[in-house]
């Protein structure tokens, strides 16, 4: 399990996560924070519960407070940041209750969409999952949590389209990012050598066209998460709501 160090990817000050914003960048100014500061929460640079500095923030990124407050507003509305009366913004504990439920609905679709990927036996697809699995086993030697994160929702979005369902994507997709903050916890070396050892055996189930077998590897793969959830929400209970 990670360690208190292995979680917060700035040791110093936190705000070293964010970078200045470049001029000429697409999009709006709004979007480009929001998108710096979501990455920043989702990989525990700033850590849940920690209370958000905008000065901070402005400092760091070079931008006004108007396009700061604008971003903030809507990690709030996304469930990444709450506004506290007369304290300020911090980054929102991660919630249990919250969790269980996007896992119960990332089950119940997964579990389903890989028990049809069996049934299918398409060729573009287990070719696919193989090359996905080789880059995979490379992360996990070289240690590359990242990298093998990516991989990882990769993993995940080629058994959807495979069904070529959008809307079932877009609520997984929904699912996906609310947990996203949660896994980042888990991304030990040996919970990711497990996770591969998991998604192994998902394959191998759809490879063989056994879609019981597909959708029980699926839920067992879930069901571990859950687990290591509770085991992490026991050692850094600051980071979770009560």
């Amino acid at each position: 399990m990670s360690s208190s160090s292995d979680v917060a990817s700035v040791a110093g000050n936190p705000y070293d996560a964010l970078q200045k914003i470049k001029s000429g960048e697409r999009g709006t100014l709004t979007d480009a924070i929001e998108q710096a500061l979501r990455e920043a929460i989702v990989t525990l640079a700033l850590e849940p519960g920690m209370m958000i500095d905008k000065l901070a923030v402005c400092e760091r990124m070079g931008v006004s407070r108007f396009p700061v407050s604008a971003a903030l507003a809507r990690l709030a509305h996304a469930g990444l940041v709450e506004v506290l009366p007369q304290r300020g913004t911090r980054v929102k504990p991660i919630a249990l209750e919250d969790i269980r439920q996007h896992l119960f609905i990332r089950s119940a679709l997964d579990v389903e969409t890989v028990r049809s990927v069996a049934l299918l036996g398409d060729r573009a697809t287990l070719d696919a999952l193989a090359r996905n699995l080789d880059r995979q086993r490379e992360a996990v030697t070289s240690g590359e949590r990242h990298a093998f994160h990516v991989l990882d929702l990769a993993f995940h979005e080629i058994l959807l389209d495979a069904v070529n369902l959008p809307r079932v994507k877009e609520i997984v997709a929904v699912s996906r990012n609310a947990l996203d903050r949660a896994r980042q916890l888990l991304a030990s070396p040996e919970r990711l050598a497990r996770t591969l050892e998991e998604h192994e055996c998902i394959f191998e189930a759809i490879r063989s066209g056994n879609a019981d077998a597909a959708a029980k590897a699926m839920h067992d793969h879930l069901d571990q998460v859950v687990t290591e959830l509770h085991r992490s929400a026991k050692e850094r209970p600051d980071l979770f709501e009560p």
